[in-house]
């Protein structure tokens, strides 16, 4: 089973307007409401196409129970640790550009948080933990690293898809797969990461350092995977990006999905590209049939 954690969702209120109006009156052309946060936004794409998982985290309030409910709705199973305050709302403003307002979400007790680590303790060898995104202020930094060290101590395998040392300190656990973008890659070695070529000598570091599979992903520019085998580059399909908002968690799930049913790294890796640029040319999360449509642009070439 895939377990998905996200330790602050929230409900992403996305609102679009012709332009924003700075104190005064403004009026929306349409609006929607959806449960937010980067391991939510895997496992409603992994349902999509057809893989089950858990979603784990911490939710509170009537706006957790929205977020409760939307997954339900979808048939997501959840086991979410309810807290005492609201679950945050955050606002995606959308004019000719895209801004953001996210809240800060809501205190994380010490009860609540070993009540997410016996949730964790319970995975075994035949699960998998998504851990993606960043950590709420109120718990330690060492979060990420805490229960990845449960997932190896049980045997299961983890994904993760976060930023800086919240990435670079898991690595020692050996994650199955790790997805940074070549900004946050650049950023971990301190250098401007601008070509596939340079993505994939950077990404073998990682491979050194203990991932297992590496994603980098460099927008307009393409894709590499690096693992201890190979290394691919994928050109990616050419379109207009409508909302960056969970395309890297579809790309996460994309792979995910694939190597689920095929165990075979370079589809599952062109699947990855697919789904992340299908979310990237939508406003909101891809489908399969979106996915489909763009698989064949999705060219992968072994880099030798």
């Amino acid at each position: 089973m895939i377990y998905t954690l996200t330790l602050n969702p929230s409900v992403d209120y996305i609102v679009e307007l012709e332009q924003i109006n700075i104190g005064g009156l403004n009026r929306t052309n349409k609006d929607a409401k959806f449960p937010g946060g980067k391991g939510i936004n895997v496992s409603r794409v992994l349902k999509g196409m057809g893989i089950s998982s858990q979603a784990l985290g911490f939710i509170g309030g009537f706006t957790g129970q929205f977020i409760e409910d939307y997954l339900q709705n979808e048939n997501i199973a959840s086991q979410f640790v309810r807290v005492k305050e609201d679950s945050r709302i955050n606002v995606k403003l959308k004019t000719d550009t895209e801004t953001e307002i996210n809240a800060k979400g809501p205190q994380i007790a010490n009860g609540d948080y070993q009540a997410l680590k016996d949730k964790v303790s319970a995975l075994t060898e035949e699960d998998l933990l998504v851990l993606a995104g960043s950590i709420p202020a109120t718990m330690p930094e060492t979060t990420y690293e805490d229960l990845v060290e449960i997932c190896s101590a049980n045997r299961a395998r983890f994904a993760v898809d976060a930023e800086g040392n919240l990435l670079k300190n898991v690595l020692k656990f050996r994650p199955f797969l790790i997805k940074p973008n070549h900004h946050e890659l650049g950023e971990l070695f301190q250098a401007n990461i601008e070509t596939c070529e340079q993505a994939i000598h950077y990404g073998q570091k990682l491979v050194e350092m203990g991932a297992k599979n590496v994603i980098v992903s460099l927008a307009a520019k393409g894709a590499v995977f690096i693992n201890e085998s190979v290394a691919y580059i994928a050109e990616v399909p050419k379109g207009e990006v409508k909302s960056s908002v969970g395309a890297g968690d579809s790309m996460v799930a994309g792979f995910l999905a694939k190597y689920e049913t095929t165990n075979n790294f370079k589809e599952a890796f062109q699947y990855s590209v697919a789904s992340g640029s299908a979310t990237a040319f939508s406003i909101g999360l891809c489908t399969p049939e979106k996915v489909a449509k763009l698989l064949p642009e999705v060219v992968i070439k072994e880099f030798l």
